[in-house]
């Protein structure tokens, strides 16, 4: 044996440590499809996963190569992640609404051996594929079929897991790249494995746990949280192929445990059918990738009994923070104190730690901290301190019991004649005036200002828009200092926000950037 690997005993593999925690539970159901029959067990999972990686040995896909994945949510495209993870190869999901010519950027960067995409895209994808000297090109559909699972016929399961150091990268995730060129965040075997291993404990998985989930699967909320819990816990997954209220509805009864975005809960609420008898057997409900609307939060224990737990993670780390089991420590407005064996700072512009409840950046360092940006070591210096934090990019208030609250993103901040305004504080402020559903909060350029403070407005329906202009103005100007008060206000039908439900405030900015230059 190569004195530089690991012994079997030492293994990091996730997969392998997945392994050990569903080997003596493999009559268990692992995925259920949405009409409620059983797609997998725990059986089918070694065994496919096993499969699956021998037509990645067939297609000469070794350790440490890159497969990039653009497909459907399905059981079987959840057993091309394990295959990878087994033979210890590279993961690399893209969303599913990423163009021909997004997918163009990330095959040149990411290199991989194998390209997997629906068949309806391979014919836009080839020339990609081919242009950047991807050696094989397979396709796989919503039910798993394609030319992938054609290749997996006859062919010889490859059941060894490979032994893994837990510096070694198991996937790579595209950041939104919402400035600039997306960013391939590299996460070790030690980053998702430790991550799974504490939320695990925090959350206080059950042997009878259900997971009903509707999350997409190429994201870290979907994947490395809801999946991997429910791989280390041996739980069945109820897989939804997207968000749908009435399925979620169909569903609730059979589940312990959903995960969602603010929207899942917003829409549950939204019908009569969601009662508080519907959800009296659950669990856990939790919520995160984007901020949780206090009156959601509100409503939601009216309505059910019971408290919606809010977390705060990203892509570079997956799961930093959280708030507590107990339904007293979910506190609305606050993703809670960092998680077990992780840090997390404050601190201004200067570097420095800076008092309780005070706005400043965001730093971690931890076990769950990615390795670093994929073919981009320039940059990855730069988002890292000289003793190891790394820099969020979000801004943040920490309590003195440590308790993080979520002001918005470093790149949100709006300096208006020489004055910092947080959107937070003047969206929540906003959304409290009765007939907003929801507001965001930009800076535009302004000739004098620099930037000025704009705000868009989605209103409840038969308000007239100048009326509430002029409530939330007048709210404002009791509640807020000059400077920090929006120069306009625009009311609109919805606000764009990306799969995971974040409102995509780069788009605002773009749509609004000449709002004040028009008027010269």
């Amino acid at each position: 044996m190569d004195k530089d690997r690991p012994s079997a005993t030492e293994n990091a593999s996730l997969f392998y440590l997945f392994q050990q925690r569903f080997s003596r539970h493999l009559s268990r159901p692992a995925v259920i499809g949405p009409e409620g029959t059983v797609d997998i067990t725990f059986a089918d999972l070694e065994e496919g996963s096993a499969l699956y990686a021998g037509v990645l040995a067939k297609y000469g896909v070794q350790k440490g190569d890159r497969v990039v994945v653009q497909v459907e949510k399905s059981a079987r495209a959840l057993l091309l992640y394990l295959a990878c993870l087994r033979r210890g190869v590279i993961f690399v999901p893209l969303n599913t609404a990423y163009t021909a010519s997004e997918v163009d950027y990330f095959l040149e960067n990411a290199a991989p051996t194998l390209l997997v995409c629906r068949p309806e895209d391979s014919r836009d994808l080839l020339p990609c594929a081919q242009r950047h000297a991807v050696r094989h090109t397979l396709t796989m559909d919503a039910n798993g079929h394609g030319s992938f699972a054609d290749a997996a016929t006859g062919c010889a399961p490859e059941p060894h897991v490979e032994v893994l150091g837990d510096d070694e990268v198991a996937a790579i995730l595209y950041t939104s790249g919402t400035t600039g060129r997306s960013k391939g965040a590299m996460l070790t075997q030690r980053n998702l494995s430790s991550n799974v291993a504490v939320l695990h404990r925090v959350w206080r998985w059950q042997d009878d746990d259900v997971l009903l989930h509707a999350l997409p699967i190429y994201h870290a909320h979907g994947l490395f949280v809801g999946c991997h819990l429910s791989l280390f816990n041996a739980s069945p997954m109820i897989f939804l192929p997207k968000l749908d209220i009435d399925m979620l509805l169909a569903h609730l009864p059979r589940a312990t445990v959903l995960m969602g975005v603010p929207t899942y809960y917003t829409r549950l609420l939204s019908t009569s059918d969601f009662t508080r008898e519907l959800v009296q057997h659950m669990r856990l409900f939790i919520s995160g990738s984007a901020p949780l609307h206090r009156d959601t939060f509100r409503d939601f224990e009216q309505r059910t009994g019971q408290r919606i737990l809010e977390r705060y993670g990203m892509t570079e780390a997956v799961m930093i923070t959280s708030n507590g089991y107990e339904a007293e420590q979910r506190i609305a407005g606050t993703v809670g104190p960092a998680l077990p064996g992780v840090e997390a700072r404050v601190v201004d512009q200067e570097g420095q730690i800076i008092a309780s409840d005070k706005v400043g950046a965001l730093e971690i360092r931890g076990p769950n901290v990615f390795k670093g940006y994929w073919q981009m070591p320039e940059k990855t210096q730069e988002e890292f301190t000289q003793d190891a934090y790394f820099k969020t990019g979000d801004l943040a208030t920490m309590a003195e019991d440590g308790r993080v609250t979520i002001v918005g993103r470093s790149k949100d901040l709006v300096i208006s004649g020489g004055f910092n305004v947080y959107p937070k504080e003047v969206e929540s402020l906003i959304d409290d005036v009765p007939g907003v559903i929801e507001s965001a909060v930009v800076g535009v350029p302004h000739a004098d200002f620099g930037e000025a403070v704009i705000a868009m407005v989605v209103c409840k329906e038969n308000r007239d828009p100048l009326a509430m202009t002029e409530e939330v103005m007048k709210v404002l100007n009791d509640k807020l200092a000059r400077f920090k008060q929006p120069k306009k206000i625009f009311c609109v039908e919805a606000l764009p926000r990306n799969t995971m439900g974040k409102v995509q405030k780069n788009i605002l900015r773009e749509e609004y950037k000449t709002c004040f230059s028009r008027e010269a």
